[in-house]
């Protein structure tokens, strides 16, 4: 089977649970040594402010395809069986999954390692946003690997400058990511 044949991705309308077991079934191979997985919950609490949920929005069909080319990088990277990923939309109570990510492997290093940098890339770069709600207001949030990356793009030292005028953007393959991953932006000065 095509590798892209082995990726379950969903983005779950508003008010649907993410099956954890659905997930895990879907990686479980008898030729796999590991299933890694990764379930990102709703805390109660966050700099001291009690969390009453979290709400997320998205793009869905770029939020599909970036997951779908994370998924592709993770295949380049590491030797893996099968991915599932599920986000949800919508409100999400404290104590409940907003994000979960599975991966079997052969071996658990790759498993591992994989989830890691899915977790990641999905957090830094796919169209998904996220407003946590407190009992005393709420905010529109940036998650800190997307505010890494661009703060990494916006160096002066290194070439690269985030806010101009003018930017020039070109392909760069030797980030793994799905859309920040893949842009080198430069300052283009006005003649």
């Amino acid at each position: 089977m095509a590798d892209e044949g082995r990726n379950l991705i969903e983005i779950l309308d508003e008010n649907i649970p993410i099956d954890i077991t659905k997930y895990i079934n879907y990686v479980h191979s008898p030729q796999c040594g590991a299933i890694a997985t990764f379930g990102g919950t709703t805390r109660d609490t966050f700099e001291g402010k009690t969390v009453l949920e979290l709400r997320y929005e998205a793009y869905v069909p770029m939020a599909i395809r970036c997951i779908k080319s994370i998924c592709s990088s993770a295949r380049s990277s590491w030797d893996l069986n099968s991915i599932a990923v599920g986000h949800r939309l919508g409100p999400v109570p404290v104590g409940e999954t907003s994000v979960f990510i599975a991966i079997s492997a052969i071996h658990r290093a790759d498993a591992l390692d994989a989830c890691k940098f899915m977790i990641d890339e999905v957090k830094a770069s796919v169209p998904i946003w996220k407003k946590e709600v407190y009992t005393n207001g709420e905010v529109w949030k940036e998650n800190s690997e997307f505010m890494e990356r661009r703060e990494e793009l916006g160096k002066e030292g290194n070439g690269k400058v985030c806010c101009g005028k003018k930017v020039l953007v070109e392909e760069r393959h030797e980030k793994r990511g799905c859309c920040a991953g893949k842009v080198k932006v430069n300052d283009i000065v006005d003649s």
